[in-house]
């Protein structure tokens, strides 16, 4: 039997605790089917360029067929692939787009950072010859609140990108250039509410990235003495094992990131756009 959850008030917007919660009922849903979505999006990694597209393309898949399912519009993966395979180079434009988006803000970032280590050097200098301990303590405290302001800018720059990816995905008549403007649009006032969104998400997330870790740790334990006597074999072993246990991980978090993602496109869309759905709470 399904039912419905959701703000009570379809202009507001879903708690945190909604969207994550209707995340991870879409990837335990369709674990299986997603996971080997992402599988197969990280094995065309290894191809360049034209690979780097299909993983952009086949994880972007993934939150088209959890949209569909909030809309309850369920959609097979032979139908969507086919969808986002025809705007492949789509894609990959706004990939790189975005890598140019990525250069300019670590350009502005350098730039700073040069010119707060120029004045640095400059009130040092100056405030050296005064010998002033208070000055310098002004000085470190006003240096620590401008990397703050820096970071907190840099991540609601980076939010405002978040949902490129859907509208190529999902809807009709967009291009590389339009998504990128149509994730600037609907990201607009509620960059804070998806940072902390994924905060949460990530916090979820932890306990998987810890046990990789350990058995990546083992691995390296039990590989490095061989490695180190010139074992060839064993490295190229211990290198696939790595590989494997990278694209795996992978693999099991990138559909519950793009669920999530999916289910913001959707709360921000119903409200924008009056979709006038609420999403399904139902077991699958």
């Amino acid at each position: 039997m399904a039912g419905n959850f959701g703000s009570p008030n379809p202009t507001q917007p879903l708690s945190v605790g909604n969207v994550v919660s209707a995340g991870l009922r879409l990837y335990r849903s369709h674990l299986k089917d997603y996971f080997l979505l992402a599988l197969k999006a990280y094995v065309w990694v290894l191809v360049p360029v034209y690979g780097w597209a299909k993983f952009y393309a086949l994880t972007s898949l993934i939150s088209r067929l959890a949209f569909g399912e909030l809309v309850n519009q369920p959609e097979s993966i032979s139908s969507g692939e086919r969808f986002v395979n025809s705007r492949l180079w789509q894609f990959l434009l706004a990939m790189l787009l975005l890598l140019l988006v990525g250069i300019g803000i670590g350009l502005g970032v350098v730039i700073l950072s040069i010119l707060l280590g120029v004045v640095s050097a400059a009130f040092v200098g100056g405030v050296g010859q005064q010998g002033n301990p208070a000055t310098y303590l002004v000085f470190i405290l006003a240096a620590f609140v401008i990397g703050i302001v820096a970071i907190v800018a840099i991540l609601w720059l980076v939010t405002r990108f978040y949902l490129v990816d859907l509208p190529l995905a999902v809807e009709e008549g967009i291009e590389a250039t339009s998504a990128i403007r149509r994730s600037w649009e609907l990201t607009q006032g509620h960059v804070w509410r998806i940072l902390l969104i994924s905060f949460v998400g990530l916090l979820i997330t932890i306990p998987i990235q810890i046990v990789v870790q350990i058995v990546i740790t083992i691995v390296q334990a039990a590989f490095l003495p061989l490695i180190n006597e010139g074992n060839t074999a064993f490295a190229l072993l211990y290198a696939v094992i790595v590989l494997v246990l990278s694209f795996g991980s992978g693999a099991l978090l990138i559909p519950f990131w793009q669920s999530i993602k999916a289910v913001i496109y959707y709360d921000l869309r119903s409200r924008r756009e009056g979709l006038g759905l609420q999403l399904r709470d139902r077991e699958i």
